[in-house]
């Protein structure tokens, strides 16, 4: 490891009880116009816990204090009840096709993220997972956090451990056999991150509106990589939430996120282009292996401040 890496996570790395509600809640009234908080939510079908986490939200940190000013839940095509669940919870839902219709939408948890933009105002955004279960609101209070109480700092990501059934620290197998090795061996001042493809972080808004968005998988990947690039180490943090417990992807389904992540990794390192962006995986048939071949995620939006709607928005 980097000597600035242990440096780091000596200064950059904290717990959620670090900064309790009280300090958080003082720290936003100090500044009210620059310290407003959007939490957003990007789902697809998660009608069995976006409930629990939007209810949570609201009563832990929009009503009970006043930490969250908006809770946006934007629906990318569900046929469950996602969005009546997430509704009826208090969540205010958008549509990924209500946003920004003149560019037809792609698929991807990436370009849910980069279209919430358009339709929150928060000058800090905190992305949380739809399908968490024993939700906490320390993973939103706890990234925030350091968000309000310190201006050097513009990213932060939730750490955690992540179970796989019953077995303690198993989960996160994409990031232990390819996101970690692949900063450890080109971005070696990341390896200090515990969780990096992690789906829960707190971000500036006038950082997040100068990146490029990876629409897929690896938008994790690539926006850690590019806030390094663009803010330096030490405007990035991460925070100690506790346990993240999930539902958890079958190997195949993995083995696409790893083709994506790769994809994006592999773009920020040349910018070149792969001859085949696609993954081949088998699964046995009546008559032996049958070979089913996947589209790898390979388009990215730009920065969202180049969006003509989006500086308009602004601007009003």
């Amino acid at each position: 490891m980097l000597e600035e890496v242990g440096r780091w996570l000596t200064g950059r790395s904290w717990s959620s009880a670090d900064r309790p509600l009280n300090r958080l809640t003082e720290a936003r009234a100090a500044d009210p116009g620059r310290t407003t908080v959007s939490v957003v939510l990007p789902a697809l079908n998660e009608e069995a816990t976006v409930g629990a986490i939007v209810a949570t939200i609201r009563r832990e940190l929009m009503e009970r204090v006043r930490l969250v000013d908006e809770l946006v839940v934007i629906d990318s095509g569900s046929t469950d009840a996602t969005a009546a669940v997430a509704r009826a919870a208090g969540a205010r839902v958008v549509h990924r096709d209500a946003i920004l219709p003149r560019i037809p939408a792609l698929p991807g948890k990436g370009e849910v993220l980069w279209r919430s933009l358009l339709v929150t105002s928060g000058e800090i955004v905190c992305f949380v997972d739809a399908d968490l279960r024993d939700f906490s609101a320390d993973f939103v209070s706890g990234t925030v956090g350091p968000l309000l109480t310190d201006p050097a700092v513009q990213f932060v990501k939730a750490m955690y451990d992540r179970p796989l059934g019953d077995a303690a620290g198993q989960g996160g197998r994409v990031t232990e056999l390819v996101a970690r090795p692949l900063l450890n061996l080109h971005w070696p001042q990341l390896a200090g991150f515990v969780q990096p493809l992690g789906g829960e972080y707190a971000v500036r808004r006038s950082l997040l509106e100068r990146l490029p968005f990876p629409v897929g998988y690896g938008v994790e990947l690539g926006l850690l990589v590019d806030a390094l690039h663009t803010v330096g180490l030490d405007a990035l943090g991460q925070v100690d939430v506790g346990v993240r417990v999930h539902r958890h992807q079958d190997g195949q389904a993995l083995g696409r996120m790893a083709a994506a992540i790769y994809r994006t990794a592999q773009l920020r390192l040349s910018r070149g282009h792969l001859v085949r962006p696609t993954l081949t995986q088998f699964e046995r048939g009546e008559d032996g292996f049958v070979p089913r071949t996947y589209a790898v995620d390979t388009e990215e939006r730009p920065p969202m401040r180049e969006i003509a709607e989006y500086a308009a928005r602004r601007a009003a």
